[in-house]
């Protein structure tokens, strides 16, 4: 059987998304990169596997997917049922406040915070004043679920839920509004308990960021 392929770039927080979730299920893949500063997620050969030319892409054998989250829940439904537990609701409903709610100000501010100290670019302060506002309020609720006997996102039991955040996560709390996390004593418990797991620390090995961030 042809080995899971994983196309990306290591420094992307969607790319680690996917990671995340073949290192915690143990799923040995070959890891292929796509340059976007040379333009390869634009080659005619990448836009086969995602015509929308956005990394990561995954192929298993046949079977080609893209879109981060698309990606873990196949992988989840294939060889990792324990993470989508039935019934699913609460899992689900966390699945859709992390895509809706949590990834778009994570994303802006480990956008201004992380990535572009890296590339020399000035940060806009005041995306960053927003989206952190924003955040703050999002995480007041997560803090209030953890701490109504949540030990985890979806109940007692680590999920797809749960995997889905930990890259930007990870990303948000190397950043200078890591208090976001830290200063919420459920969200931080929740962050070191499944940043604890073991699998983590291989996926973060993969992480290309610089000691100073």
């Amino acid at each position: 059987m042809a080995p899971i392929k994983l196309y990306g770039m290591m420094l992307s927080a969607n790319v680690t998304r996917v990671t995340t979730l073949l290192n915690e299920l143990g799923l040995e893949f070959d890891f292929v990169d796509v340059d976007l500063r040379t333009g390869a997620h634009k080659h005619p050969d990448f836009l086969k596997l995602n015509p929308f030319g956005q990394i990561p892409a995954l192929q298993d054998g046949d079977e080609v997917v893209f879109e981060s989250r698309a990606i873990n829940r196949y992988i989840a439904t294939k060889y990792g049922a324990s993470l989508l537990p039935t019934p699913s609701a609460k899992l689900e409903a966390w699945l859709e406040v992390e895509s809706h709610h949590f990834y778009p100000p994570a994303r802006t501010l480990v956008y201004e915070l992380v990535i572009k100290p890296m590339l020399g670019a000035p940060t806009d302060a005041a995306e960053v004043d927003k989206n952190a506002a924003d955040l703050a309020k999002l995480l007041d609720v997560y803090e209030a679920h953890l701490a109504a006997g949540n030990k985890y996102l979806a109940g007692d039991a680590f999920t797809l839920a749960d995997a889905n955040h930990m890259s930007y996560l990870f990303m948000l709390t190397k950043s200078p509004k890591a208090d976001l996390v830290a200063s919420r004593p459920h969200v931080k418990a929740w962050w070191e308990e499944i940043s604890a797991r073991p699998a983590w620390a291989k996926t973060v090995a993969s992480i290309p960021l610089p000691p100073a961030v």
